[in-house]
């Protein structure tokens, strides 16, 4: 037994000792390259005055005096896609874009202007004005969310499914002719394409720029996408600016184009619509979307599915959860994305501006062709009819029916033409929806 022991303790020493020994060799033969590498890596020694001056390099202020800096500009699509700024767009340029930034601020914060469109928009443009920071680039924050769900449509999509659960087309069902108004408003968009195809744009193009009239943010991002790519951001940017400043631009053309008489019109109730109703139209209006105009299909889906799954009442937890959790999400999402564009580079450019200014002239255009339309309506309506409400066949839902309502009360108050305002309102989102399947349709 003493032996058998022996021989096993001396089995185990020996094969401690060659394990030892082959360490020990190795680390010997390893040495002198840990040694080699430690030289490469090694720290440069430098002075204070140098550590000083490569701080001084890296920081904001430099960036915005120093003109030869070699700073690119950041773009999602990648670094082939990047080039050197001009002194303009490092320095001066993202100084003006800060000060909008902060200007849109102060209207979401102090005047309260669709903060929840306009913080992440005015946000996002702050980031992208950051020096060195790269926050729009391929691997950049902004960029990596710009080609999450801008790039492929897949926001426009998701925020079209949120707005379709969050709609009730009962007012629309009970008074149809506010339809009319829908359409009329979408006049803003076909006198978009004419301006822009004066303005020198080719007629693909110029349909891109057009939807901006209807001032339909998903929409704009939809048919930018497909027709026009390379102007996708500025269309985006423009989209979603007017939709934010609705409550800026729509008020005073609607108390341009009517009297104080026609302001204070007192609109009747109307007829409850009974559930079958509202459950059977999304369908109808998907239906014919397929025979008719299938290019129209992603958008009047997503948003049919939306409401459909709203009015069924036995799938409570989605339509919550499309109304909310899901649609703020992607708003946050979506703000930041456009908001990116909002980069000195890519927003202080002669193209970006003229779409801007042809955006604003079709949705003025849009705004008053859908108050027209009601004066119109209202002479020859058994009903009374308060002009106000044309404003609304805009598609920005459900910012244009507010403004509408508030303008309305501030005339008279009491008088309440929110449910009145939905009608037009959401016909403009089909309205729009259907102009831009018409658009892509001549494209094909």
């Amino acid at each position: 037994m003493k032996i058998k022991n022996i021989l096993i303790s001396l089995f185990f020493a020996i094969f401690v000792f060659t394990n030892v020994a082959q360490a020990s060799g190795g680390e010997t033969s390893s040495a002198p390259v840990a040694q080699e590498s430690s030289e490469e890596s090694s720290y440069q020694a430098k002075s204070l005055s140098e550590l000083a001056s490569s701080w001084w390099s890296t920081t904001g202020i430099n960036a915005l005096i120093d003109f030869d800096d070699g700073e690119t500009i950041s773009d999602p699509r990648g670094h082939k896609y990047e080039r050197e700024m001009t002194w303009f767009e490092s320095s001066l340029g993202r100084i003006i874009m800060i000060i909008i930034v902060f200007i849109l601020f102060y209207l979401a914060i102090a005047k309260g202007f669709e903060p929840l469109l306009l913080i992440p928009i005015a946000f996002g443009g702050l980031l992208a004005n950051i020096p060195l920071a790269g926050m729009g680039g391929e691997h950049g924050m902004l960029g990596i969310i710009y080609n999450m769900g801008i790039h492929n449509e897949f926001f426009p999509l998701l925020i079209f499914m949120g707005v379709g659960a969050m709609t009730d087309f009962g007012p629309l069902l009970a008074n149809p002719k506010t339809a009319i108004l829908g359409g009329a408003a979408q006049f803003g968009i076909f006198g978009a394409l004419v301006g822009a195809v004066m303005l020198g744009f080719d007629l693909q193009d110029a349909s891109a720029i057009s939807i901006i009239g209807g001032a339909d943010g998903p929409t704009s991002i939809f048919i930018a996408n497909r027709l026009a790519p390379d102007m996708l951001g500025a269309i985006a940017v423009a989209a979603y600016s007017y939709m934010a400043l609705v409550p800026v631009i729509q008020p005073p053309i609607m108390r341009a184009l009517t009297t104080k008489e026609e302001r204070v019109i007192v609109m009747k109730t109307t007829r409850k619509v009974h559930r079958l109703e509202k459950l059977i139209f999304p369908i109808v209006v998907l239906m014919l979307t397929l025979l008719l105009l299938p290019e129209s299909a992603p958008l009047i889906g997503a948003f049919a599915f939306g409401n459909f799954a709203k009015e069924s009442g036995v799938v409570d937890r989605l339509s919550d959860t499309m109304q909310n959790s899901l649609i703020n999400v992607i708003t946050i999402f979506l703000g930041l994305g456009v908001g990116s564009k909002l980069a000195a580079d890519k927003f202080l450019v002669l193209e970006t501006m003229g779409i801007m200014i042809i955006g604003l002239v079709a949705f003025s255009v849009g705004t008053a062709a859908g108050v027209l339309m009601a004066k119109v309506m209202n002479k020859f309506s058994d009903e009374p009819i308060n002009p106000l409400i044309g404003a609304a066949g805009v598609s920005a839902v459900p910012m244009s029916a507010r403004v509408v309502s508030k303008v309305g009360s501030e005339e008279k108050p009491g008088n309440v033409l929110l449910m009145h305002a939905m009608g037009p309102n959401v016909a403009g989102v089909i309205g729009s929806a259907v102009a831009a399947g018409v658009l892509l349709s001549i494209f094909k």
